[in-house]
């Protein structure tokens, strides 16, 4: 029997990243995908530099319209989003899963010492608050440590990815000397683990948007 799999994205530009994950991953697998997208919740959330009850309502409405229109399984692509997400999973009687909870559990099976780098406060706290609380229930005590690249968001989005890529790999690089893994809190940081040399990579450095949708393979 057919299953049909929902993502939700907060930018257009995650949907041929997830097609190519859910072609790769999900090949063989009865699994249609359909796609929502709405980039004014990632937009308002940045402007007011939280999540507001107003963002969480229509992230939300996504949610229940995933599943009015026949989701057997929902996807949340935006970590910044998360907690709004976990909320909207008491409206469905599917499963949703927000995209960094695969890679925190992860993390938290991996090693003690974690670290996570963002470029977005906003989805910093989110991703942090999730490794923690995942360590909670793996009743695994861990030590976490977290990192802002100020500026490199800004500097990406308005045409400066040299700038935006030399501020991520020298935390990546700093954090690689104190942790035993490092998460990327937001898929546009991936790029830069390419760019690192071996030497720099001395420790496993995990992003979401893979490990979910291979966590989707297994149970689906």
């Amino acid at each position: 029997m057919t299953k049909k799999l929902g993502l939700i994205h907060t930018s257009a530009t995650l949907v041929p990243v997830f097609q190519a994950l859910t072609d790769k991953y999900l090949v063989g697998k009865d699994i249609k995908v359909f796609n929502i997208v709405d980039d004014s919740l990632i937009k308002n959330t940045i402007e007011r530099g939280k999540i507001t009850s107003n963002t969480s309502r229509r992230v939300a409405d996504h949610v229940v319209s995933a599943k009015e229109t026949g989701a057997d399984f929902i996807l949340v692509t935006c970590s910044s989003i998360g907690p709004a997400v976990e909320t909207a999973v008491t409206l469905v009687d599917v499963p949703v899963l927000r995209v960094d909870q695969p890679m925190a559990d992860k993390a938290v099976q991996m090693g003690r010492k974690i670290g996570v780098v963002a470029t977005l406060s906003t989805t910093l706290e989110p991703t942090s608050d999730l490794v923690r609380r995942r360590a909670i229930l793996a009743g695994k005590d861990i030590e976490l440590t977290s990192r802002l690249c100020e500026g490199a968001f800004e500097a990406l989005m308005s045409g400066n990815p040299e700038l935006h890529d030399a501020s991520v790999a020298s935390a990546l690089k700093e954090l690689s000397q104190q942790v035993d893994v490092i998460l990327l809190a937001q898929a546009s940081m991936a790029r830069v683990v390419d760019q690192l040399s071996d030497e720099d990579k001395k420790v496993p450095i995990l992003t979401s948007p893979e490990l979910a949708v291979q966590h989707l393979a297994d149970i689906l």
